[in-house]
């Protein structure tokens, strides 16, 4: 019996605390949270006839993937103040 008292305690305990946390995700997910960054007048040195093929948020930055005016490349920015970090590129 004094098992079966002890396991309905713990139990108990164990689902408040869930639910607590539950609460307080959701709370976080509703009113917190970083305001986005907005990226304004972002211009990048690349050749005549190169384009946009596709833009992407990733952990590192701003993924910007291009075709045209030389090889395909990928440039990663930082969307923070818009400078270029990284560039990849294929040999042709």
């Amino acid at each position: 019996m004094r098992g079966l008292q002890v396991a309905v305690i713990v139990m108990g305990v164990l689902i408040v605390a869930g639910v607590a946390v539950i609460g307080v995700t959701i709370a976080k997910r509703t009113y917190g949270g970083p305001e986005p960054v907005v990226l304004r007048d972002v211009q990048f040195d690349e050749p005549e006839g190169t384009r946009i093929v596709a833009v992407s948020a990733g952990p590192q930055g701003v993924l910007v993937q291009l075709q045209g005016g030389g090889p395909d490349r990928v440039l990663v920015m930082d969307p923070q103040d818009g400078k270029l970090r990284a560039r990849f590129s294929l040999k042709r």
